[in-house]
């Protein structure tokens, strides 16, 4: 079922995701050769607690699975998403997408996005770039009466045409009440296809873009997703509200 937000609780989401936004922008500022993983989760989670929320990931599970260790996901290179951070200090040239989600006033908000460390190459600029652009273009479909996968359509349109892949075997969703609620947002679709958006709802749209195919695989710590076939992968999001006018990004400081 997909959750209709009250004004009430979108002023509650829209706080959440407005920690949210500023923990990312804390992050980036802070990224730079030699930097660990580590020393930039504890950074974001400092930065959360200090607003009296709580790092939405840490502790989180699917179903009885392995709890997720720590307040951002570090995901570097060919990994995806869901990278755990650790001791891995970043290179020249290194991309690492930082997605993180906080809980407050019992309401979530969610958002990632991709940074390259130092310079980079020609293909990871563009990976970069293209992947952000076709969040966007996503989110300019979504709007009221629009279809689910009007968003889908255009993310994938915008990807392929580039000479990317989107990731097809993990989504977007609902995201207020809880961290993932209905609807799931495939980055791949059909014009006119899925339940109609209507005013209230709240989205996070992310499209995970690869250099090479889109198939993927977990790695043995149970979170990380990686590209099969190790090429590089890009990841920006945005948790959204459906208006009667144009759609409102709510994780913006």
């Amino acid at each position: 079922m997909i959750l209709i937000k009250t004004k009430k609780e979108i002023d509650y989401i829209r706080e959440s995701c407005k920690i949210v936004a500023e923990t990312l922008q804390l992050v980036k500022s802070k990224i730079e050769i030699g930097v660990t993983t580590k020393e930039l989760d504890l950074i974001a989670e400092d930065y959360i607690r200090s607003n009296n929320s709580i790092p939405a990931f840490k502790g989180y599970s699917q179903g009885n699975g392995v709890k997720f260790p720590a307040s951002l996901c570090t995901s570097v290179n060919d990994q995806v998403v869901h990278g755990i951070p650790g001791d891995y200090k970043l290179k020249e040239g290194d991309l690492i997408s930082i997605d993180v989600g906080v809980l407050k006033n019992n309401y979530y908000g969610d958002a990632a996005v991709t940074v390259g460390v130092g310079r980079v190459s020609d293909i990871r600029q563009k990976l970069m770039e293209v992947t952000e652009r076709s969040l966007y273009i996503g989110i300019e479909q979504a709007m009221e009466f629009n279809r689910l996968q009007d968003i889908s359509f255009a993310i994938q349109s915008y990807v392929e045409s580039n000479g990317f892949s989107v990731v097809r075997d993990l989504c977007g969703h609902g995201v207020g009440k809880y961290l993932h609620e209905d609807p799931s947002i495939p980055n791949y679709g059909k014009k006119g296809v899925g339940p109609i958006l209507k005013r209230g709802m709240t989205l996070a749209i992310e499209p995970m873009v690869n250099v090479g195919d889109w198939k993927i695989t977990v790695a043995s710590d149970g979170w990380t997703i990686k590209t099969e076939d190790g090429t590089d992968s890009a990841h920006f999001e945005h948790t959204i509200l459906i208006t009667d006018k144009e759609p409102e990004i709510l994780t913006v400081c």
